[in-house]
């Protein structure tokens, strides 16, 4: 079982959008912060009802949230 939801954060043209890797779950925001916010909310609307285990996770799992960092060149 997994204790971590993972998610990968980019940023589109308007808005930063974070795309669940263990969860079928995608949310924006204009802000960082009002993304964090969003996927909090997204994540426990997915999950509930839901027992977690049923999508490998643990009862109280964290997010873990990776940002993609526009191409670099040397």
């Amino acid at each position: 079982m997994k204790s971590i939801i993972q998610f990968h954060i980019h940023r589109g043209e308007t808005h930063y959008i974070a795309e669940g890797v263990d969860l079928p779950v995608v949310t924006q925001g204009k802000t960082l912060d009002e993304l964090a916010a969003n996927l909090k909310e997204a994540v426990a609307l997915q999950l509930e009802g839901e027992n977690p285990a049923d999508f490998g996770l643990t009862s109280s799992p964290s997010v873990l949230a990776n940002f993609e960092l526009s191409e670099i060149r040397a």
